[in-house]
């Protein structure tokens, strides 16, 4: 399975962005309210400049506090974070995903973001392709 048909199951809901002047306060509504992990960091909308996920302000939050909260995107953000090709296959896509440690990656075409996919989403992906090749494999055993 390739990115582009994850993107296509997922439906167009879109990828939220923030600018890199975004306060955290404003950024932990953004996640709780959308009930999502992570947002893309972009100026213009279209470039991701970088990824900030709940787990990024969770850390940054031991380690300094509430203060945290009046700092912007720009501050907490993992720069050029890696991106995703729509054409790229699912199995790379967690590999790089485990081996990175992290969750959220936007997907970009002619530098351009169209989408973002998360690890759920690339698992959910991959079970539901092993389930057609499950019931494929138990069809041939079984004659039909």
């Amino acid at each position: 399975m390739i990115v582009e048909q994850i993107l296509k199951s997922k439906g167009d809901s879109g990828v939220i962005t923030v600018s890199t002047a975004t306060k955290i306060s404003e950024i932990a509504d953004i996640l709780a309210e959308k009930r999502i992990g992570g947002v893309v960091v972009s100026d213009d909308g279209v470039t991701p400049t970088g990824i900030l996920s709940e787990r990024d302000v969770v850390r940054a939050l031991s380690h300094r506090g509430a203060a945290i909260l009046e700092d912007t995107a720009e501050a907490l953000m993992t720069r050029n974070p890696v991106c995703a090709s729509p054409r790229d296959e699912t199995d790379e896509i967690l590999h790089q995903m485990t081996v990175g440690r992290f969750r959220h990656m936007p997907v970009v075409e002619g530098g351009k973001l169209v989408g973002i996919v998360t690890i759920g989403d690339v698992v959910k992906a991959r079970l539901s392709e092993l389930a057609m090749e499950k019931d494929a494999l138990e069809g041939m055993i079984m004659g039909h």
